[in-house]
């Protein structure tokens, strides 16, 4: 996990406009690179790195001897650089992950290297010799990127927003900053003048396929057929393969741990495989929740079974409403479900970065999405709808739930790692019959929950806990945390602010007190890119009018029973 920064053409000072790169060290706080390219005064790479692999020869851009007119700055952790060297035969320079990407791009071009990346990524890679730019960006945006280009061909390029809306240029008085999409790569012509200008963007892999990398996997071909034994067999095979690829770290290894079913299968399994692999440490993982937080109790069953050394981050209400402007202004954006889910994830990764040494974080991301968790699946109309539903969570998990990951973690210099988004795993997964996939008996996520069962990682009653949303488990039954900031801020927002709100907020018009709070915050920060969330988060089939789980009628009657 790092911060990276470039420009291609910029008509200011170069030394005024790296102050922009500097908004984004808090993604790599062990060191820090800005280099201007040769032949190109206007172009330049920014580099924040969190040292994780390759401590010693792992700073960027990268520049190997065999390739001297390559430049690569990126972000990420490719998982099967190894087997695509025994593959090819290619001879790396440095430990880097990141090195095969030079050497895909030199074999076979940027199709065959974005499509043959095992992992999670977002780069920038320079050709001076063929005067071209290239970005891309891994199937699920894990990694983030974003963009501006003017019109007269000045291109910034950045991990995270900050980084790019202060950038000063001469045609522009405020160019379009945004997300690069996840799953694409583009290729842009560098001219003389160090302008670019755009050829084409390109979509390399769809979530749906198998990608293309499965060639090189280190587990080979499954069975085929989809028998309930078939398919509960493979499920548990590509998932404890989806977390061993991701223990490749110089550093320390950590788990975030709620107690519910994702982060609980994702730790248990961790656990396992790092006694395996012989990594000599004990696992730490982590909750965090108020006194007597459903999560808590339950993370601490988990804690207990596996046998990992356990930390618990206790926070009160006022800790949780201090942090949420710190934590708008690291999330770029105001979605009200992802702000309130965010607080809780920001407070227990600052506590990991300041007591802890674990830089590493494995978290249960993706899950929900993917195996349809969340509470509104039991009312979809049928089979095919909520596959369908599945796949568009999916594919904008980089505005959600992978976006709150991401910068939650990255605020603290943290690298989280996501095995149930593995690339394998959830491309078997969407391709089992959509009947499979629904929820069952009045439990979500029950084909999950079924394939581990016999598995005795987790006790019972944790493999068949039912949903809870991350933003509500942190809190009491009694008292939810969305109800403990709606009753601060009903204090803060005026009733008559909220009556203009769609005049001064024409552009996804905030409905209560509580996402107007948000707005507020965003707009300081980041006046007029309001665009950058498309439509909040909020979930189908039912009329509901706050995105808590806690509000739908299921939840309500599971928790009177």
């Amino acid at each position: 996990m790092c911060g990276i920064w470039a420009l291609f053409g910029s008509d200011e000072c170069l030394s005024v406009q790296c102050l922009s790169a500097m908004k984004v060290a808090h993604r790599g706080p062990d060191a820090f690179r800005f280099e201007n390219v040769n032949g190109f005064t206007n172009c330049c790479f920014g580099f924040h790195r969190l040292a994780v692999v390759d401590q010693l020869y792992g700073m960027q851009p990268i520049r190997v001897k065999k390739f001297p007119y390559l430049w690569l700055c990126y972000n990420g952790e490719i998982y099967n650089f190894k087997q695509l060297q025994k593959r090819y035969g290619f001879e790396y320079q440095t430990l880097v992950d990141g090195e095969v990407i030079l050497h895909l791009y030199d074999r076979g071009g940027i199709e065959q290297t974005a499509s043959m990346l095992d992992g999670v990524f977002a780069f920038i890679l320079l050709d001076t010799t063929n005067r071209k730019v290239f970005l891309a960006r891994d199937t699920y945006g894990v990694r983030p990127l974003f963009k501006v280009l003017t019109d007269d061909g000045f291109l910034g390029v950045c991990s995270e927003a900050k980084g790019l809306i202060d950038l000063k240029h001469s045609t522009s008085l405020c160019p379009k900053v945004e997300p690069f999409l996840p799953g694409h790569y583009e290729v842009l012509d560098l001219k003389p003048s160090g302008k670019v200008a755009s050829v084409e963007l390109v979509k390399f892999h769809s979530y749906k396929d198998e990608p293309v990398h499965v060639a090189c996997d280190t587990v080979p071909t499954l069975p085929s057929g989809f028998d309930l034994e078939t398919v509960k067999s493979n499920i548990r095979i590509l998932f404890e393969n989806a977390v061993r690829k991701r223990l490749m770290a110089h550093r320390r290894i950590g788990c975030l741990l709620s107690g519910g079913l994702d982060s609980s299968l994702v730790a248990a399994v961790l656990l396992k495989l790092m006694k395996e692999s012989n990594i000599n440490y004990p696992l730490q993982t982590f909750a965090i929740g108020m006194e007597n937080s459903p999560d808590l109790l339950a993370a601490r069953k988990v804690a207990a079974h596996i046998g990992s050394e356990h930390h618990e981050v206790i926070f009160n209400s006022e800790e949780g409403i201090q942090a949420i402007e710190e934590v708008i202004f690291s999330l770029e954006t105001y979605d009200i479900t992802t702000v309130r889910a965010s607080i809780g994830m920001y407070l227990v990764s600052k506590y990991i970065r300041k007591k802890t040494d674990s830089v590493v974080i494995f978290s249960g991301e993706g899950s929900d999405e993917l195996t349809q968790g969340y509470i509104y699946f039991h009312k979809a109309p049928s089979p095919e709808e909520a596959a369908e539903e599945s796949e568009r969570l999916l594919k904008e998990l980089y505005l959600f739930d992978v976006l709150r990951a991401d910068r939650t973690t990255a605020a603290h210099g943290l690298e989280l790692r996501v095995p149930f988004l593995d690339h394998r795993f959830t491309s078997y997964y969407l391709s089992l019959p959509a009947e499979l996939r629904i929820p069952k008996n009045g439990i979500e996520k029950y084909l999950l929950r079924q394939s581990f069962e016999d598995s005795n990682l987790l006790p019972k009653e944790i493999l068949w806990r039912p949903k809870e949303a991350f933003s509500d488990g942190i809190a009491s039954i009694k008292k939810s945390w969305f109800s403990i900031l709606q009753d601060y801020i009903d204090q803060q927002i005026d009733d008559l602010l909220l009556e203009k709100a769609a005049e001064k907020y024409p552009f996804n018009p905030p409905k209560t007190k509580e996402s107007y709070y948000y707005r507020q915050i965003f707009e300081k920060h980041y006046s007029g890119r309001s665009s950058w969330l498309p439509h909040y988060w909020m979930p189908r089939w039912v009329k509901a009018t706050d995105p808590s789980a806690r509000t739908l009628k299921h939840y309500k009657s599971a928790t009177q029973e």
